[in-house]
């Protein structure tokens, strides 16, 4: 069995959305415990990690309760970085490996950090026949998005590879879909890329998408 690796200290950006591997995510960066984390990321080509927030907000208010964060999470790398004004960064990240937090510390400035263990990548499952129509709709959908969508930069383009893939289709499909916060974490929590598919494709036929 290789060995398992792990991560110390790893910095966390809370927020209220779900990072799947492969995705964009764009960031406007404002709060003092973030700006610092970022720049210091971005200089030395490191990542940090996204979870998303099972109680409170993104943003930190006097007198907030504490944030409560899912345990599991993935690795955002910055692909560009913006700093229109002082004190605002524009971040647009990439997600990577999915990690399950161990131990968190919050920092005395509110900066999040974890010891985390990574978790095994997807699996390259190629899609059965009968579910090929949930990657031919997700080609349609990311088509037509980029053709009339104002934020088309943060639309994930698939190639003819990796719309053969079960995690890959299932995933962009969750980022699509306007799914409650919960059913988007366990989706990706999911060990088994195809079970992620069959969810994926239950929902796409109740809500009337594929008929």
């Amino acid at each position: 069995m290789p060995q398992q690796l792990t991560l110390s200290s790893l910095p966390l950006f809370p927020l209220g959305t779900v990072l799947f591997p492969g995705g964009m995510l764009s960031l406007r960066v404002f709060e003092v415990r973030y700006l610092d984390m970022v720049r210091k990321c971005h200089q030395a080509g490191a990542p940090f990690g996204v979870v998303a927030l099972a109680k409170g907000a993104e943003v930190r208010k006097a007198g907030a309760p504490q944030e409560e964060l899912y345990s599991i999470g993935t690795l955002a790398t910055i692909e560009e970085l913006q700093t229109p004004q002082p004190g605002l960064l524009l971040v647009r990240c990439q997600g990577g490996e999915r990690f399950r937090v161990t131990q968190q510390h919050l920092l005395h400035h509110g900066l999040w950090v974890a010891d985390v263990d990574m978790m095994d990548p997807d699996r390259n499952v190629p899609i059965p026949p009968d579910q090929q129509y949930v990657a031919d709709l997700l080609a349609n959908a990311q088509h037509s998005l980029r053709e009339n969508s104002s934020h088309a930069d943060v639309i994930t383009d698939s190639s003819a590879d990796q719309l053969k893939d079960c995690a890959w289709v299932a995933n962009r499909w969750c980022e699509l879909l306007p799914l409650p916060l919960e059913l988007k974490q366990r989706l990706m929590s999911l060990d088994n890329p195809l079970v992620r598919l069959e969810l994926v494709a239950d929902i796409l036929e109740q809500t009337g998408i594929a008929r």
